[in-house]
């Protein structure tokens, strides 16, 4: 196609006059390929991919009956604009009954979103002005910082290290960052590490958050999957409600990720800003899927049937890995297992091959292995494994990690 006046109209923000002729090639995409030519190089071979981000199974069946009820009702089928009280009000009550937070307003301090992602994406248009920062964790999911960006703001990073449990130092942040900065976004338990946050944690992202003025943005996505007690949410921190809203989402929580809803929780006047520039952002997610939301956030005991999945193929894996050298340990919750990539690989025919990053690993078991998982070398080399691999039944989850195991017990790791 010849280039035309197009061409120099793109916006900065993407990349301007020169948008669409970078040649670099984005980690997922060189996954993607790399699993394509190892298919093509072994004909009729199983790639176990390791490196999904989403459930392998679908909703549940009286989920699925529920949208069915919910999509026949005539009621249902206008725009849902920022949503009815149904949704809310079971929001609200999953919040107390759950999550330990309580007095959360339905009326006021809840709104419907078409998934987390949605919503962060629409949150930086609320306090996000040129030159202002956002301070993010990495590595981390990047959609509230590209969108900031967007609007002229400047991204900060925390990086997510090992020996601070995960957790980002926020003492680290400079003073010349901290004044022009306007919010802070976290996710616990957290993609890709795994880790969870603590009580004192969250303790001491409210009294920073006030410290500093700023809006705290947590982000949790797999705060159901737990795997021993109660979910920890942000908003049972005392003061919490002072300074941020927390997201909710139905993706990872009830097998639901294709369906797109979730919520946004917390402070009053963010919420309300939120759904101000939500207004004029879409039409609001379909109210039947909304309603089937509302009846699953009234059924948790959905998601413990699925974290108590979660929890027994992360104890598989884990012994997995250790057998073969990896340093793992069994986090407290989502489907994440985050491990330090080796150094270097031999195997028994007497070839050996060291690697510079965790993307060189993570290339090499593809195509060597047979094995895709997600590199990481935003804070030290690491491998992203996760327990949504396909496989249906015990039976053959057993099976699968028992051909994981017999690939990696080919090969000595060096770490």
């Amino acid at each position: 196609m010849s280039e035309s006046y197009i061409q120099n109209l793109f916006a900065e923000r993407i990349g301007g006059k020169n948008y669409g002729k970078s040649t670099a090639i984005y980690k997922f995409e060189k996954i993607k390929r790399a699993k394509r030519a190892a298919l093509t190089a072994n004909p009729g071979a199983e790639i176990i991919d390791m490196g999904v981000g989403e459930p392998d199974e679908m909703a549940f069946p009286e989920v699925v009956e529920q949208l069915y009820v919910e999509a026949k009702k005539s009621e249902n089928r206008g725009y849902a604009d920022n949503g009815d009280a149904a949704l809310k009000q079971s929001a609200a009550r999953y919040m107390e009954r759950v999550c330990a937070v309580r007095g959360i307003n339905p009326d006021s301090e809840v709104l419907h979103s078409i998934g987390s992602k949605a919503a962060l994406s629409i949150l930086p248009a609320c306090f996000i002005n040129p030159g202002d920062v956002v301070l993010m964790t990495t590595p981390g999911y990047p959609v509230f910082g590209t969108h900031a960006r967007y609007y002229g703001g400047l991204v900060h990073n925390l990086p997510l290290t090992e020996d601070k449990s995960f957790l980002p130092d926020l003492d680290s942040v400079p003073s010349d960052v901290l004044t022009k900065a306007r919010a802070l976004v976290i996710n616990y338990p957290n993609n890709p590490t795994g880790a969870s946050a603590t009580p004192e944690f969250y303790e001491r992202v409210v009294h920073f958050a006030k410290k500093n003025n700023l809006i705290v943005v947590s982000d949790a996505a797999y705060a159901a999957l737990v795997f021993e007690g109660n979910p920890l949410s942000f908003l049972a921190t005392p003061g919490a409600k002072d300074v941020g809203v927390e997201l909710h989402s139905c993706s990872k929580t009830f097998n639901m990720t294709g369906w797109r809803v979730g919520f946004v929780a917390g402070n009053e006047l963010i919420v309300k800003a939120y759904g101000d520039v939500k207004d004029n952002t879409d039409s609001g997610q379909f109210l039947a899927v909304q309603h089937a939301a509302a009846y699953c956030f009234d059924h948790p005991e959905i998601t413990g049937k699925i974290a108590a999945k979660y929890s027994r193929r992360m104890g598989a894996l884990v012994d997995t890995l250790k057998a073969a050298g990896f340093n793992a340990r069994k986090p407290k919750g989502s489907f994440f297992l985050y491990v330090k990539a080796p150094k270097a690989a031999s195997k028994k025919d007497g070839s050996r091959i060291e690697f510079e990053t965790a993307e060189d690993v993570s290339q090499w078991l593809i195509t060597d292995r047979l094995i895709s998982t997600v590199p990481w070398d935003d804070a030290g080399n690491y491998l992203r494994f996760s327990v949504t691999f396909v496989g249906k039944g015990e039976a053959e989850e057993k099976r699968v990690l028992g051909e994981v195991s017999r690939r990696l017990g080919e090969v000595k790791f060096e770490f």
